[in-house]
């Protein structure tokens, strides 16, 4: 990583910060699909409407979805879709540790066994 002054590194760090709820993430996803309100958001993950709203409010904060209003509907969608790219990211990065571990195991396993009625 590029050498980066400690309010750089906080500002990433809260970038994360954001992604780390659950919620949020779920929220995200929905969104991928197009913009939606907070009532099909509400529907598509059954999180209630104080939850979303909270949520939504704290991703546009984060600069990671935009507010449209339409009429007396309010319509979000991803403000930056590069944000899928980092998860992908992230779940290929889990995929391989959890694959490694398994690998692991097994050789544990087929150790013990072999081990245990030699």
């Amino acid at each position: 990583m590029l050498r980066l002054s400690n309010a750089a590194l906080r500002h990433i760090a809260d970038y994360f910060k954001v992604l780390s709820e659950p919620s949020r993430l779920q929220v995200l996803c929905v969104l991928k699909d197009g913009s939606k309100n907070v009532t099909e958001i509400m529907a598509a993950t059954g999180l209630g409407q104080a939850n979303v709203s909270k949520h939504l409010k704290i991703l546009a904060q984060a600069a990671l979805v935009k507010r449209h209003p339409q009429g007396v509907t309010v319509y979000y969608e991803i403000a930056d879709p590069i944000i899928f790219e980092l998860c992908e990211l992230a779940c290929r990065s889990l995929e391989y540790r959890l694959r490694q571990q398994s690998q692991y195991l097994g050789q544990l396993s087929d150790n013990f066994i072999s081990d245990d009625f030699s």
